[in-house]
């Protein structure tokens, strides 16, 4: 039966942690057998690379689980091989994203983090279980039992001593393997870890030829991207209205519509009926499966029969899990509700960001409606809210975005009133091939926001996408009610 609890959360190297399981049976462990660092092959010289406003605002690590089920191709194939040709793969990939093995630093000047390219290394871990990959059920449906399956580095106290990329891999009972990943957002963004884990895993070479040079060589400084003398070019202070970033006006609009409804009693708390405010401690992670057809049929019902060619999945998806889930969460008429989704800036600046480049290289778009007006209008003159805020980033957009979090920053607390959407469909990370051939899946762990949907190709329908959110307990079967309906 699928594994559904966790039974204690630290982890040390050498010793053993385990899931307890229903019904009195034995609980499966993970040993952690060998822990080491990694650094690079080629030594960079030491420097320091100034970060960008866009890299600073969450420094943690960002996980994902690849899980290969056994296979004949490395069945004779030892644990110490296969972790020793991931170790000397690591070693040459951090020769050319040297960044990766050194660690942020805080600016005694300013206090803003910097990254300081020391060659100190990552972290490797082998691991072992007595669980099998079938004993897990629907890979694609989190599961505690996954943050075993990936190493958690304890800093005590010191930040500036947290590697910036981990990964541990770990054998299953049936020959199978999982490996986890681990990367500082402030190092790179999604498109940026998915180059750097193509790049590993190719110099890996684990039972298939290494396949040359990267098409791009990464580009690690984030001049275009720095904010007053180190770069970023800033907007006029007269003349001509300057661009002001939605989104960040948007979040303001939010914040004092909280404050103000603060007044309104717990039950009115952030705008919302029935439900407090939303904590991150009890939220449900749950995996939609949307095949590529019922993806299609929404298209046209909402389009007709030029469907496809009025929207994009994207679009069209972002717009129904936004009505869905602020119906769901009921979110009082009058309270001003947003959808932002992250956008993609590598080819929106002036000029463009050069290709391979490895930081942070997004900025959010955002709509703002109140609940009223987004459960009466339809689809489509939702999706094309959506289209004019994609193609509302510009360059002057990227510059007001930046230099909004160029002040001093603090964490803003989840509210029913904002939906989170990041695409990662154009991150078809259960491509890479760490062993032989694709993954049965990768799963991202717990993030620090786990409310954000995430949006996944599906390894076994190109066309379809999996739909990842973090859901309120009571809020569940409503957002599945009326996020479901119309896809049938």
């Amino acid at each position: 039966m699928p594994f559904t609890s966790i039974s204690h959360n630290k982890r040390e190297s050498n010793k053993e942690t385990s899931m307890a399981t229903k019904h009195g049976e034995s609980s499966p462990t993970v040993r952690v057998t060998r822990t080491v660092c990694v650094v690079p092959k080629s030594l960079h010289p030491q420097q320091i690379l100034h970060l960008s406003n866009l890299d600073r605002q969450c420094p943690m690590l960002m996980y994902v689980v690849f899980f290969y089920k056994s296979s004949c191709a490395y069945q004779n194939l030892s644990l110490d091989s296969i972790f020793s040709r991931l170790k000397s793969g690591l070693e040459e990939t951090l020769s050319t994203w040297y960044p990766a093995a050194g660690r942020l630093s805080l600016n005694p000047s300013d206090g803003k983090l910097n990254l300081w390219c020391n060659n100190n290394g990552a972290v490797l871990v082998e691991a072992v279980t007595n669980a099998k990959i079938v004993e897990l059920g629907d890979l694609s449906q989190y599961n505690e039992f996954f943050e075993y399956l990936a190493y958690k580095p304890v800093i005590q106290g010191n930040f500036s001593e947290m590697p910036l990329v981990v990964a541990q891999v770990t054998r299953f009972a049936c020959g199978g393997y999982s490996i986890g990943t681990g990367a500082s957002h402030s190092l790179f963004d999604g498109p940026a870890t998915y180059d750097f884990l193509h790049a590993w895993a190719s110099n890996s070479a684990i039972l298939k030829e290494k396949r040359g040079t990267e098409l791009y060589k990464p580009v690690h400084e984030r001049g275009a991207l720095l904010v007053g003398n180190q770069g970023l070019t800033k907007l006029p202070e007269s003349g001509s209205s300057p661009k002001r970033a939605a989104a960040i006006d948007h979040l303001y609009q939010l914040i004092k519509q909280a404050i103000a409804g603060q007044n309104c009693g717990p039950d009115m708390k952030f705008g919302t009926r029935n439900f407090p405010d939303v904590g991150n401690s009890n939220l449900v992670l749950k995996t939609f499966h949307l095949s590529g057809a019922m993806i299609e049929s929404l298209k046209r019902k909402v389009f007709g029969d030029r469907g496809s060619l009025s929207c994009s999945s994207f679009e069209l998806l972002a717009a129904h899990l936004w009505k869905a889930r602020t119906r769901a969460l009921g979110v009082r008429k009058g309270a001003i509700v947003c959808l932002q989704f992250a956008v993609d800036i590598r080819n929106k600046m002036v000029p463009p960001l050069p290709k391979g480049f490895s930081g942070n290289a997004y900025v959010l778009a955002s709509v703002a409606l109140t609940a009223e007006e987004l459960e009466a209008g339809n689809h489509k003159a939702t999706v094309e809210k959506i289209k004019e805020a994609k193609n509302s980033i510009s360059n002057d957009y990227v510059i007001a975005y930046n230099q909004a979090l160029d002040g001093p920053q603090g964490t803003l607390p989840p509210m029913n009133e904002l939906t989170l959407v990041s695409d990662w469909t154009r991150m078809p990370f259960h491509r890479i091939d760490f062993l032989h051939g694709e993954a049965a899946y990768a799963s991202p762990l717990l993030s620090p926001i786990p409310q954000v949907a995430y949006f996944m190709q599906n390894p076994s329908d190109s066309r379809g996408i999996d739909v990842r959110i973090g859901l309120l307990p009571q809020s569940l079967n409503a957002f599945s009610h009326y996020f479901l309906t119309s896809m049938q």
